[in-house]
């Protein structure tokens, strides 16, 4: 974990959606330098299935060593950020940073994605976004260290991000594209980044979309606010990046992750909007799936699962082929893991890639035993994630 500096403190921090999840963890964390922390949020009252209140969050902040203001806002109403973002001058003197974290999903398709959900994601997201940050500046400029921090990702045009939830990834990347267009603006004024998780997060959001059992393969939100704590307590002039939490850390000097993970040593999803995949580096660019490479093999020792047929034209078990060349004791100790493939498209069915027992192995089929991670995509995703050719803007 990333040790207070003191350097937050008697600062003043605007975060919305505060009242749980990543937006309670930073305030928290500032809270221990004794900043000052404006909740705002639009949970006033306990939610029957979502933890945490403005309220109670309050509490814990000043629990933690600073000082709180619980604040009604919906990011949609302007009136609301207006009032909420005068209280906070009223009551704390200015402010000094602002983390825009107020966030809505929906991972549907176009079809399936009801117009009331895209203007609830694209004025959640985009326009609370840039609302909340335009009645901010005049007071963040007046600050001697001012800082806007979105939680939004790279901006990615890989089409793999827009296709199966057009929507969720265009209005997330308004919310990056603020980024963009405002560390320009207020260039030299205010610091504007943005930061990401490397992986998935263990969130009320994440245990609604993953159901039960994806907290095991998620982080917990400590380290996006050890990430976020980091970039705040950075001088001025740090603008205009797009940062994951897990680089910024390293940049701190941490190599050891293994406290952040809800279930240590458990495989971890990798998040969205990001081409790499977490514990599978060294498989990700594996060369020639033409046929023409090595023709090793490992079967599973279960009659009930196929070994690769060397002799398949098919795109997916050609590079099944490729993989299992790369598959070694030394990737088994490095991973840990047992990966399910669900594939759909041109090649669909099921395969697995077990980076867990012994020294490893592949197969058509479902995997050995319960899988650490199940993936669900297209075929032709699939061999472009393992061929290297999934990245690019």
């Amino acid at each position: 974990m990333l040790p207070n500096t003191g350097k937050l403190a008697g600062r003043t921090l605007f975060v919305t959606g505060a009242s749980r999840g990543i937006g309670k963890a930073i305030a928290l964390k500032a809270a221990q330098d004794g900043a000052s922390v404006v909740l705002a949020a639009k949970t006033a009252k306990p939610h029957p299935k979502l933890p945490g209140t403005i309220y109670s969050v309050a509490q814990e902040v000043e629990a933690a060593g600073g000082r709180a203001l619980p604040c009604i806002v919906d990011v949609r109403d302007e009136q609301q950020v207006i009032s909420a973002v005068e209280s906070a001058v009223k009551s704390f003197g200015g402010i000094d940073i602002l983390v825009n974290n107020a966030s809505a999903i929906s991972l549907t398709g176009t079809l399936e994605t009801p117009m009331k959900v895209v203007d609830l994601m694209m004025h959640v997201n985009f326009r609370g976004t840039y609302l909340v940050s335009k009645i901010c500046i005049p007071y963040l400029k007046k600050s001697q260290s001012p800082h806007i921090l979105n939680l939004s990702p790279p901006i990615n045009l890989n089409p793999l991000w827009f296709k199966s939830n057009c929507a969720y990834t265009i209005s997330k990347y308004g919310m990056s594209f603020c980024v963009l267009g405002m560390a320009e603006e207020f260039r030299n004024t205010i610091n504007v980044n943005a930061l990401w998780p490397k992986t998935g997060i263990h969130t009320a959001a994440m245990d609604m979309l993953g159901g039960d059992g994806i907290a095991v393969q998620c982080r917990k939100t400590e380290i996006v606010a050890d990430a976020a704590y980091a970039i705040l307590s950075r001088p001025s002039g740090f603008s205009g990046n797009f940062l994951i939490d897990e680089d910024v850390l390293r940049e701190e000097g941490i190599s050891d992750f293994s406290s952040y993970a809800v279930s240590p040593g458990h495989p971890l999803l990798p998040d969205f909007f990001l081409d790499d995949v977490e514990g599978m580096q060294n498989l990700a660019v594996i060369g020639d799936t033409s046929g023409q490479g090595s023709t090793q093999t490992k079967e599973t020792g279960d009659a009930g699962k196929q070994k690769v047929d060397d002799e398949s034209s098919e795109p997916v078990a050609k590079t099944f082929k490729a993989i299992q060349s790369f598959v070694t004791e030394e990737a088994v100790q490095n991973t840990r893991g047992l990966y399910q493939f669900e594939l759909t498209g041109s090649h669909p069915g099921t395969w697995f890639l077990d980076l867990k027992n012994g020294a490893g192995s592949t197969g058509c089929g479902s995997a050995p035993s319960s899988p650490d991670v199940h993936m669900f995509l297209s075929s032709e995703d699939f061999v472009k994630m393992f061929t290297g050719n999934l990245g690019g803007y």
